[in-house]
């Protein structure tokens, strides 16, 4: 992992997405190792965390090993990739993306970051 990438848990979540998510954006991917689409999102969501330098973190959370945070969040299917921001969710997609979308779907929640957007 990096600065920018980190494995959450149940025990760390409320810390490293919920408190975190006051100072920068966290976007969250729910995925499971035997899942293809996730080996397809992963590298593209490791590449933007990098490119973007810290205008967002990634916490990246193994579904089997922590089914509560998958159950909290309605997890229906693998990927999901969930946005926080300023404490709370305030965006959501599944399944793997192309890099065009995930630029856009990071831009507009630095953007509502920013803007202090909270919830739609």
């Amino acid at each position: 992992m990096s600065d920018y990438s980190y494995n959450v848990e149940e025990a760390n979540f409320e810390e490293l997405v919920v408190a975190r998510s006051n100072d920068v954006p966290v976007l969250m991917d729910i995925s499971a190792e035997w899942c293809a689409p996730c080996k397809v999102l992963a590298p593209l969501l490791h590449k933007m965390v990098f490119a973007y330098d810290g205008k967002f973190l990634l916490g990246i959370v193994d579904a089997d090993e922590n089914m509560r945070i998958a159950g909290r969040h309605k997890v229906r299917g693998f990927p999901t990739v969930v946005a926080y921001s300023h404490g709370v969710e305030i965006d959501r997609f599944h399944s793997a993306q192309t890099e065009g979308f995930l630029r856009d779907f990071i831009d507009r929640v630095i953007e509502r970051h920013r803007a202090g957007v909270k919830a739609e």
